[in-house]
């Protein structure tokens, strides 16, 4: 058999995808999703700990966790993909190529490197990423720009991921190699990303919109809380 023939074959959908010395995942699912969790769980409980100093409300420590949980995500996770077109070459195990190769059994414009998946991913890790960790600083030192600067990063949020996804059926909705990892990583991955921009969103809207409600004459000043 032809070796570049050889090299081609994946796992991913369609079944033709030229992905040119394509080398399999060495890394398990459980192995990626230990790494992934526990790494996730380390940001959040030191953000929570963190922000105990600043006498925040409860809710403003949760913001604080989900953006530097979101902020870091967009940065190094999606960075990454963004940087790196040749992840699926990846011989070492290296645990950022090893994500995408994984992901991309859900949704396999990841490792062909769809121009509108690149496109946004781009924008979220450039953008999104260093705007989500500047409101846990906004949202810690009780900054007058906080509410817009969540309410504007949410909406990105929401907005990449309907494009996200209605640039998917568009084309086809057929990028996943099986019913688990349609689910799984396709919808159950991104899920939090649509469920928690839009409560933030909806909740800075209510706390921008009381600011600037008229009371007796005056403009109401937004809380820090």
């Amino acid at each position: 058999m032809d070796p570049s023939l050889v090299s081609q074959v994946h796992p991913y959908v369609p079944l033709d995808l030229h992905l040119p010395d394509y080398s399999p995942c060495l890394l398990s699912m459980s192995n990626i999703l230990v790494v992934f969790a526990f790494s996730s769980l380390l940001i959040v409980s030191l953000i929570w700990v963190f922000s105990g100093g600043f006498k925040k409300s409860k809710v403003d420590r949760v913001l604080m966790c989900w953006w530097a949980f979101t902020g870091l995500t967009h940065m190094i996770l999606e960075g990454y993909f963004v940087f790196s077109p040749e992840f699926f070459k990846d011989k070492s195990g290296f645990y950022l190529a090893e994500v995408w190769k994984e992901y991309s059994k859900g949704d396999s414009r990841y490792a062909g490197r769809d121009a509108g998946v690149v496109t946004v991913e781009g924008i979220t890790a450039v953008l999104e990423g260093p705007a989500s960790l500047l409101a846990v600083y906004a949202i810690a030192t009780g900054k007058s720009y906080s509410y817009i600067l969540q309410f504007a990063i949410s909406l990105g949020q929401l907005y990449g991921t309907a494009v996200y996804y209605i640039t998917a059926i568009l084309e086809g909705d057929n990028f996943s190699s099986n019913t688990f990892y349609y689910y799984a990583y396709y919808i159950g991955a991104n899920a939090s990303w649509i469920v928690i921009p839009s409560i933030v969103a909806v909740r800075c809207w209510k706390k921008i919109c009381a600011a600037f409600r008229p009371q007796g004459g005056q403009t109401k000043r937004p809380k820090t809380h």
